[in-house]
């Protein structure tokens, strides 16, 4: 049913039980995964905007991209997922996941989600939530503590 699979992680602990679930969904369904990461720009520190950023930050993004990029090729490894399959995007973590869904043509998007509510919500955003609002495919969404 599937057959490119996007798995978006943000970098935490709880990424990995993500990555098993993705896995076992690539196998059962014979398909490719593609890992990424979104590295948010300072400014989203302050301004909280989640839009598209033209923002052309100083070398701490560079270097946050950078480490990012070695840590999921870390995780990329042994799971055989080949480094041109391996993406750190600066912007909005959830039109970036969208975006970059479309560019790779992924039938399906896996991401973790710690499953918040109400004022939680509002409060902290939501990635998964961003994701599943306009998404170009299905999103499969992993519960992590």
């Amino acid at each position: 049913m599937y057959n490119k699979i996007l798995v978006a992680i943000d970098l935490t602990e709880e990424a990995d039980d993500v990555l098993k679930a993705a896995q076992q969904v690539a196998e059962q369904n014979g398909a490719d995964l593609h890992l990424l990461t979104v590295v948010k720009p300072i400014t989203y520190a302050y301004s909280g905007y989640e839009g598209v950023s033209t923002y052309s930050g100083p070398s701490f993004e560079v270097e946050a991209q950078a480490a990012a990029k070695q840590n999921l090729l870390a995780k990329a490894e042994p799971l055989g997922i080949a480094e041109e399959r391996v993406s750190v995007l600066l912007g909005g973590p959830a039109h970036e996941i969208k975006d970059h869904a479309t560019k790779i043509d992924a039938d399906l998007i896996i991401m973790g989600t710690h499953g918040r509510h109400g004022v939680g919500l509002i409060v902290l955003g939501s990635t998964a939530n961003g994701v599943l609002h306009g998404a170009p495919c299905d999103v499969l969404t992993i519960k992590v503590d």
